[in-house]
């Protein structure tokens, strides 16, 4: 008899007997049969992406709208990539034409501003629909991320782990639709909203699903909100999905503090900056430069140098 033919009726008589088995002890003999057991403890160590990497790009919102403007500014430059509002949207309702002229400055269209998730039972449906149709736009456009902030104050400064939890919920709602259009979402930090502390993040990031839901790190916001941004890195690393670099520093505003170009301000972007090579980060790293800025005279477009040249000269990113 031939092996081929013996291993065949030897596997033959297996199944017979296992027919004649209950439910439970067949799948366990089966498993026995079929999968013998393997060492798996390979997989259980995180695959290592590469060494540290960063692009660096320019949010569009100092420029107030005027994106064309922007794109045309920030390309000049020498940025790699872009950030726009959604009021890009109505700018250029073609998403074509956008990543059109996106390519001709040879920028990458990096994120879209896609506005608050609010915790109002009323209007989920309807920011649902807004997030997706932003996601639609931007998957067409050629970009990357869409990001979103959280419910603001309103008049209230405390939440409670209900909030928490529902602004978890909504931001993974909003995120699994966005991944169908091949977009990833990030949750952006943001002063004067729930994600204000950096307990806050803790709160809304537990609560979201991280296959879906991923941080877009501001490290202005979290150096106000009372956080030390190299410590996020370190705590969120593989869940950092890009970041956006700014600078902060007090002034004579009424919230009692300005957002500041690279370097002008108190963020240690050295210890910042360690930490994400200790985490082998590897994406895009967004300079933005938005709210109150008392007695700048800088135009935007001089700002976004300001802070593209401390970037190279100072944390050694190419643009």
């Amino acid at each position: 008899m031939s092996t081929s033919r013996r291993v065949f009726l030897t596997r033959l008589a297996a199944a017979g007997a296992l027919a004649g088995l209950p439910r439970a002890a067949c799948a366990a003999a089966e498993a026995s049969l079929l999968y013998p057991p393997a060492d798996l403890s390979a997989f259980l160590a995180p695959v290592h992406r590469g060494g540290f990497s960063m692009r660096a790009g320019c949010a569009a919102i100092t420029w107030n709208g005027k994106d064309t403007q922007a794109i045309e500014d920030i390309a000049a430059l020498g940025y790699a990539g872009i950030q726009l509002r959604a009021n890009a949207v109505d700018e250029f309702p073609d998403p074509h034409a956008l990543r059109d002229l996106l390519a001709q400055h040879k920028l990458t269209f990096v994120a879209i501003s896609s506005g608050q998730a609010y915790l109002d039972p009323a209007v989920r449906q309807k920011q649902l629909e807004t997030h997706v149709a932003h996601a639609k736009y931007l998957h067409e456009a050629g970009g990357l991320y869409l990001q979103v902030i959280g419910e603001g104050f309103k008049g209230r400064k405390t939440w409670g782990a209900e909030d928490y939890k529902l602004q978890g919920e909504l931001l993974t709602e909003i995120a699994k639709a966005a991944a169908e259009h091949g977009i990833r979402t990030g949750f952006h930090n943001h002063m004067d909203t729930i994600g204000q502390t950096p307990e806050g993040v803790d709160a809304i990031l537990a609560a979201a699903d991280p296959k879906y839901v991923e941080l877009e790190l501001d490290t202005a916001h979290y150096a106000q909100g009372g956080g030390d941004p190299a410590a996020c890195i370190r705590k969120y690393g593989r869940r950092l999905l890009y970041l956006h670099l700014k600078d902060v520093k007090n002034a004579a505003t009424k919230s009692g503090y300005e957002f500041a170009e690279l370097g002008q301000g108190r963020i240690d972007f050295a210890a910042v900056f360690d930490a994400l090579r200790e985490a082998n980060f590897r994406g895009w790293g967004v300079v933005e430069l938005d709210g109150e800025r008392a007695g700048s005279n800088l135009t935007p477009k001089e700002s976004a140098a300001m802070s593209l040249k401390y970037l190279r000269d100072k944390l050694e990113v190419p643009a």
